[in-house]
């Protein structure tokens, strides 16, 4: 299954260190830090408990867990076709399968170690298990024979993993309890980080649908996608508004609003382009901005309410 090497694809006309950079995709690791800042500031705000070394451990842990399911993705997607033309895959960059699945692991495996040293502290499993969670929903978001990603069903999952089961793990890390306001922020960003994945369809649109991957772009349109798109992001919004307005959040996670310019250029630069999916390739990058800003405002509104 990881053995067989891909060629580079011949329409690669960008410098390879841009096309590394592009693979490994840095910024892409926000997805993991912002639900450990996030929840840690929560925790904080409710109860003025800050543990440093469970922060930095969980901190590491989760990046490392987002790398394996990343390394992983690209074997998967290796073995379906649909990168057969994404010239920014590690498997088509490196001619090896076999590497990425193994480095995959390693990730995998020193990332769970990290999350078991949590457990050790605790003396109990709570954490480990909601992290095994987000790993089980990891792998059969693209992982054989499931592949629910291939199924549109990719947004839904990784809201749930990087919303309400890693914020809960995260809150419960530092203080052994749950919390009302730590589930509605997870909703704020699960939906964030849900948004970036939705982005991501719309430059790779063809070759999802000629693969049969009926990703929700390739099911709506791209122009129908693109249309949704304000909503999508109305609705982080919307929803902290309505919670500062119930007193679930203070009145400071309103800073979530400077995060308002990334996405007026993500839904005009999606929408006055959306026919030219060749066009959107770092459609991705301002998602991920919208995201990385909407959480540290939120989790800096938290942060300043408990002074």
């Amino acid at each position: 299954m990881v053995t067989k090497a891909v060629n580079l694809p011949a329409n690669n006309n960008l410098p390879t260190k841009k096309l590394w950079l592009a693979a490994i995709k840095p910024p892409m690791y926000s997805v993991a830090v912002m639900p450990i800042g996030v929840g840690t500031a929560i925790a904080y705000a409710e109860t003025g408990l800050f543990r440093a070394e469970i922060f930095v451990t969980f901190l590491v842990s989760a990046i490392l867990i987002l790398a394996w399911e990343n390394l992983s993705n690209d074997v998967f997607d290796a073995d379906t076709g649909v990168d057969v033309n994404k010239a920014n895959s590690l498997v088509n960059l490196t001619g090896n399968k076999s590497l990425i699945f193994w480095i995959s692991n390693g990730c995998l495996v020193i990332g769970l170690l990290g999350i078991g040293a949590i457990a050790v502290w605790q003396q109990e499993l709570t954490v480990i298990g909601l992290i095994l969670l987000c790993c089980a929903i990891g792998y059969i978001y693209q992982g054989p024979p499931f592949r629910l990603s291939y199924h549109g069903l990719g947004e839904i999952l990784c809201f749930f993993a990087f919303g309400p089961i890693a914020f809960a793990a995260v809150y419960y890390s530092q203080t052994q309890s749950w919390s009302l306001t730590n589930f509605a922020a997870s909703a704020v960003i699960g939906i964030a980080t849900s948004l970036i994945l939705f982005c991501s369809h719309f430059n790779q649109v063809n070759d999802d649908a000629a693969v049969g991957k009926r990703s929700p772009v390739v099911r709506l349109g791209a122009k129908r996608a693109a249309q949704l798109l304000p909503w999508i992001c109305s609705s982080i919004y919307g929803l902290t508004v309505l919670f500062v307005s119930i007193k679930i959040f203070p009145l400071w996670t309103l800073l979530v609003f400077a995060s308002l310019p990334y996405a007026l250029k993500l839904c005009r630069t999606i929408a006055a382009n959306y026919h030219q999916p060749e066009t959107l390739l770092r459609c991705r990058l301002i998602a991920v901005a919208f995201h990385f800003f909407t959480g540290l405002m939120l989790g800096l509104g938290f942060v300043l309410s408990r002074g």
